[in-house]
């Protein structure tokens, strides 16, 4: 005989498959704070909005010990500081903790803030693998008023690529030249294996035209060109998850196991920069994230 006080098996069996969703997500998300892909901030403000989700389900003591450097001894003094108990769910902060956390966030990893006014120029950057390349491209068709900077480089050319169009495949001998001549905006080697560098001439040319200038380029270059243009706005892409950013580094197969394992580890540090930038767009789709850049732009 069923006992009528008891869930179907049937409800017993969906409710188990959304815990463990809600699970999986939650992991997730603790993941892509780890990671550096979304600010402890961001998840906060997604708990905050729906506390019924499962970013306001996760109990603080998850969310802080998912933030880089904060291990069991820091969280507890950390909620012991704001008062704030460790059953406590992000969903179910009282009003002050919800302004004693973010302060407590703000003071110690400051988000970017974008400054008064726009450039011209602007550079794009962003972790390896996350498509600089293809949401350059994509502007580049779809927005023709913005000129996009062809950089110089001594790596080989993959499939499909054009000297002039895609880069410009340069010698080693050559790129020095460039150098030495004050040729280049910027210049970096990247993955301890090939340099890139900006040819000055043709962005000087579109901004004394009046028209705006789109830089892709990497992180050591973006930190380049702010130093000697401060004014430049410097636009920051995000991968939607890190798990996102691993399949697509896999999927794209142009790398050996060695060399992905490496382009990751240094993702990870590119992602730790992304508040040095005045503007973060994440690349959920290409249309959509090309878009957001172009209108950054104007």
């Amino acid at each position: 005989m069923t006992d009528p006080r008891r869930p179907p098996e049937v409800d017993r069996a969906a409710a188990s498959r959304r815990a463990v969703a809600a699970r999986r997500e939650r992991a997730n998300l603790k993941k892509d704070v780890a990671m550096r892909v979304i600010t402890p901030q961001e998840l906060l403000r997604r708990a905050l909005s729906d506390p019924a989700s499962p970013a306001g389900a996760m109990r603080i003591t998850e969310f802080l010990t998912s933030i880089p450097a904060i291990g069991e001894g820091k969280r507890d003094s950390i909620l012991s500081e704001l008062a704030i108990s460790p059953v406590k769910r992000l969903g179910g902060l009282g009003a002050r903790q919800r302004v004693d956390l973010r302060a407590y966030l703000d003071m110690r990893w400051p988000e970017s803030q974008p400054r008064g006014g726009r450039s011209r120029l602007v550079v794009l950057a962003g972790p390896t693998a996350v498509g600089k390349g293809t949401v350059a491209a994509h502007i580049k068709e779809h927005h023709p008023e913005i000129h996009l900077s062809v950089s110089a480089t001594t790596r080989p050319p993959r499939p499909g690529e054009v000297d002039g169009e895609h880069y410009y495949f340069v010698d080693d001998a050559e790129f020095d030249r460039l150098i030495a001549e004050g040729e280049l905006l910027e210049h970096a080697t990247v993955h301890n294996a090939h340099r890139y560098g900006t040819p000055r001439g043709p962005i000087e040319r579109v901004l004394a035209d009046g028209r705006t200038a789109l830089l892709e380029i990497d992180l050591q270059g973006a930190r380049q060109v702010r130093a000697a243009e401060p004014s430049a706005t410097l636009v920051f892409l995000l991968p939607p998850s890190w798990d996102e950013l691993v399949q697509r580094l896999v999927g794209r197969g142009t790398e050996g196991d060695e060399e992905r394992a490496r382009r990751l580890r240094t993702a990870k540090t590119e992602l730790a920069s992304q508040a040095e930038f005045d503007f973060r767009v994440v690349n959920d789709d290409v249309a959509r994230a090309a878009d957001e850049v172009a209108r950054l732009a104007h």
